[in-house]
């Protein structure tokens, strides 16, 4: 047993579910082989607990660090902002030049307000949609947090998001008076929304841009013109979009614009930090409710913001991680078909990811982060792309992959078994309770 799964299974008799993110438990690469914990992280690179070194041309702390692990001028700003005091009574002024920058970078908008994590961020925003429609019902399409007003969608049937990114997950400990208060519908199917807002009274509709699929048929603009004509707030979640296709919401790519928008995850390139930004008409109306916390007002998360995003602009990260991305998909493709493999493909460049169309997905899957781990790469299906993934690491991840779907073609041919070539259990494909 690695370091790492010996203090992984201490973990999980202390910690409920093991890890703070589902997305990192080991349970979802590699059960019981993971290495689970790192000692360090630079560049593209991951050392685990035993010292071992990585690639990682997998998600990169969940979509995190564009810039790589440890970018040097997001690090200094950090350094410079930890020496000179992270915390005051007073407040630090880099909240007001976040706000001005990302107020230049979506003209549309005309006040943020800042948090730490992707899931308040959008309870933040579905807070003051709510008090600026006036209503309470929200319609909501893709993944949006673990707060008490998105898992309610769950209530009446705890299959109504297992399309929106993750299934099996149980609304337990969410109040039932909130039963009737968020419906889902599918992306692309706007008859669906229509037919939502017809029969409910929504005040919000929630929405990513784009997650797995292109928008169809003027999706998008279908969806802002019926905001507008029913005076509904619409609201982007860019978490994990945002910073990647283009410098700013996704949304530019399509030319179709919200009332509110939200953004994280690759915004402090490693380093906490979320906003929420919106038409002064609905944003003021968080004066009308309570919205606060204390660590809103540190001063790390909002530096390294301002410091990522000066890199990405002068580096144009966005073009770099998209033609890559665009890259490793045309190679994925090109893999399947020599092997005769159909895949899938989906996410957009920059969050690629394939699938086996077989009944043996999630344990081809997790086949290939077995083998590929043996190779000293961190890899399932996904890569979510880096400016640190350069050319020669992928002609060595790429070269390594192919051994191990010609493995895979045999599989699938029943001229060998599976089941005699995995060391552990099969990956989770979903939330799952813990034993």
């Amino acid at each position: 047993m690695n370091k790492g799964q010996a203090l992984y299974k201490k973990a999980k008799t202390i910690i409920p579910g093991g890890t703070m993110l589902l997305s990192k438990r080991p349970e979802m690469f590699l059960p019981n082989l993971w290495p689970a914990y790192f000692s360090k992280s630079k560049g593209c690179k991951v050392w685990d607990l035993d010292g071992n070194e990585y690639i990682d041309v997998s998600i990169m702390g969940i979509g995190t660090n564009t810039l790589g692990y440890g970018n040097e001028k997001v690090d200094e700003a950090v350094i410079r902002t930890v020496k000179n005091g992270n915390m005051a009574t007073f407040n630090c002024p880099e909240e007001v030049m976040l706000a001005e920058k990302l107020i230049e970078i979506h003209p549309w908008a005309d006040m943020v307000r800042l948090a730490r994590t992707g899931g308040e961020a959008n309870s933040i925003a579905i807070r003051i949609a709510r008090a600026a429609s006036g209503k309470d019902k929200v319609a909501v399409c893709g993944y949006h947090g673990w707060h008490d007003w998105y898992l309610s969608a769950n209530l009446g049937d705890e299959q109504n998001l297992s399309g929106h990114l993750l299934p099996g997950l149980e609304p337990a400990g969410v109040p039932q008076p909130l039963k009737g208060s968020v419906f889902p519908f599918n992306y692309n199917n706007f008859s669906e929304l229509l037919n939502l807002v017809n029969k409910h009274d929504i005040g919000v509709i929630k929405m990513e841009v784009i997650r797995n699929v292109e928008p169809e048929d003027n999706f998008l603009q279908k969806v802002r013109d019926l905001a507008t004509q029913r005076n509904i707030v619409l609201i982007f979640d860019e978490c994990t979009s945002g910073f990647r296709q283009s410098f700013g919401g996704i949304y530019k790519i399509y030319g179709v614009e919200p009332d509110m928008a939200v953004f994280g995850k690759a915004l402090g390139n490693g380093y906490a930090i979320t906003a929420v930004i919106g038409k002064k008409e609905i944003m003021e109306a968080a004066q009308k409710t309570f919205i606060s916390s204390t660590f809103w007002t540190e001063r790390i998360g909002p530096s390294a913001a301002l410091a990522t995003l000066k890199v990405m602009e002068e580096t144009k990260s966005w073009e770099y991680i998209t033609q890559t991305g665009i890259e490793i998909k045309k190679k994925w493709q090109q893999l399947a078909d020599r092997y005769k493999l159909p895949i899938t493909l989906w996410g957009i460049p920059a969050l690629a990811g394939f699938s086996f169309i077989s009944s043996n997905n999630l344990v081809y899957k997790t086949y290939i982060t077995q083998e590929m781990l043996k190779k000293n790469f961190l890899a399932s299906n996904t890569i979510y792309v880096c400016t640190e993934h350069t050319s020669k690491i992928l002609d060595d991840y790429f070269s390594n992959l192919e051994e191990i779907f010609a493995e895979i073609v045999k599989f699938e041919n029943g001229e060998k078994d599976i089941n005699k070539s995995l060391v552990g259990p099969v990956c989770h494909g979903g939330f799952k309770r813990l034993n």
